[in-house]
């Protein structure tokens, strides 16, 4: 991955290219174009980019926000960022399906509103569609980010490389007190929910820190590290993966620390490849993630029925996965939505607005996978979605998007992703050039396509 300076040449971003742990993506007259006013530091980031800064900043201090803006009647702030995703949502159907008339973009615009009026038959219930809508808005955060490049967002960077330090001070500093805001108990559209403060197969203490449990504050240590490590050489990624390890183990959450022990596994064997062949290595590594979508078939056709408990208690979660969370919910729809088969039963069908808004909760299973839990709410057209996904990622030239493709698709084996929004909205970024043009090769100079000199291409202290 990269350092990036604003105002680059062409030959100035191509020396940039080997400037970290992997590399940035090639840059074409058009990108220069784009470039050509220095952005500052500190200047004001996108729609999309400020809808980010207030969802992470608000999920990475979760249980600090719930608490005190509880004590002082401020609750309604915690919507704040979810106007921003509604904004992107009116952005977006513009921006791709009207003016640049993407059909991906169109039929997922028809889609999605055919989806939320499933949903409403499916949950039976009006506050189980307000919370929905919800639910999706932020996916429509990350699908603006098409064809605009995440490095531009320098103030929300800066942001992200302050979570990540606050992140793990909020994990040690929970370890050690007893912090107000834990398992503090908050109402959302009348529904009363309370982080667990054990784990449900071990009985071991969850660490939350600033967030509302332990699994948003496993996760903020994970993508805030990955993003900012972009932008480190090997050494400075080096140091802080050790503590950055650490405190997710602290967090008691094991997904996360294995995907980050596989991010550092992929760092450092791009990093190993000539200057060269770093950025064609990582995407690579991108699409070759994808194969992270066969492991739950996998699993329930090696593996379902049998006790994995007996074998370690620690495989217990795993076995439940497999027999049921994985499972059920196929199970349930014939006597739910038979059609749901076909078109999907609907957002928010076996996902926390059933669980929370719904005269089906008794049929509710959670559904520990993202490709999974949106196959059900959207059904087989969402396979046809996923390959033009492969597709795009094939042809997609930003760092941020092809790294977070990389992450993700690992990171959601276990998690559906939905919850907290800013897990939903990283993955909608990495898929977001699906709707950008197929080829944009005919409009690039012949000279901006051949490689770049040797001598531009330096190797990063450290």
């Amino acid at each position: 991955m990269l350092r990036y300076r604003s105002g680059l040449s062409v030959s100035d971003s191509t020396r940039d290219l080997t400037e970290g742990p992997m590399m940035d993506q090639p840059t074409t007259p058009l990108a220069e174009n784009r470039e050509a006013a220095p952005l500052s530091a500190w200047a004001l980031p996108t729609l999309e980019g400020c809808a980010v800064l207030l969802y992470f900043s608000r999920d990475a201090f979760a249980g600090v926000f719930r608490y005190y803006a509880s004590l002082t009647h401020l609750d309604a702030l915690w919507f704040v960022p979810d106007l921003f995703a509604f904004a992107c949502v009116a952005a977006f159907t513009y921006r791709y399906a009207f003016k640049q008339g993407s059909i991906i973009a169109i039929l997922l615009v028809l889609y999605t509103i055919f989806a939320l009026f499933l949903g409403y038959v499916f949950l039976g219930e009006t506050k189980g569609l307000a919370s929905s809508m919800k639910m999706i808005a932020p996916a429509f955060v990350g699908f603006c980010f098409c064809g605009r490049e995440f490095k531009d967002q320098k103030l929300l960077l800066n942001v992200i490389y302050f979570l990540f330090f606050a992140s793990m001070i909020g994990i040690f500093w929970s370890a050690h007190s007893r912090l107000p805001w834990v398992a503090f108990s908050y109402e959302s559209f009348g529904a009363t929910r309370t982080a667990a403060r054990l784990w449900w197969t071990g009985g071991e203490s969850r660490i939350s820190g600033f967030a509302a449990d332990s699994t948003m504050a496993a996760y903020f240590v994970l993508i805030t590290y990955v993003f900012t490590s972009i932008r480190k050489s090997v050494l400075w990624c080096l140091i802080w993966a050790g503590p950055a390890l650490y405190a997710i183990q602290v967090s008691t959450n094991k997904t996360a620390l294995g995907v980050l022990v596989i991010y550092l596994g992929g760092l450092l064997l791009v990093r190993a490849f000539d200057e060269r062949h770093r950025f064609a290595a990582l995407r690579s590594l991108a699409l070759w993630s994808f194969a992270c979508l066969l492991v739950p078939p996998a699993l329930m056709l090696a593996f379902s029925g049998t006790n994995l408990g007996r074998i370690a208690k620690s495989l217990y979660s795993l076995q439940d996965r497999i027999n049921n969370s994985w499972q059920l919910p196929f199970v349930y729809m014939n006597d739910l939505m038979p059609l749901g088969y076909f078109t999907g039963c609907g957002l928010g069908c076996f996902n926390y607005p059933q669980q929370l808004f719904s005269n089906k909760v008794s049929y509710y299973v959670p559904v520990d996978n993202f490709y999974i839990g949106t196959y059900l709410m959207f059904g087989p057209i969402f396979v046809i979605f996923v390959i033009f996904v492969i597709m795009a990622v094939a042809r997609t030239r930003d760092i941020y998007k092809l790294t977070a493709i990389f992450v993700m698709n690992f990171y959601t084996i276990t998690v559906l992703g939905y919850g907290p929004a800013s897990g939903l909205l990283v993955i909608t970024m990495a898929f977001s050039e699906v709707f950008g043009k197929a080829s944009p090769l005919p409009r690039v100079s012949r000279n901006a396509m051949r490689p770049p000199p040797p001598q531009l291409l330096k190797v990063a202290s450290g």
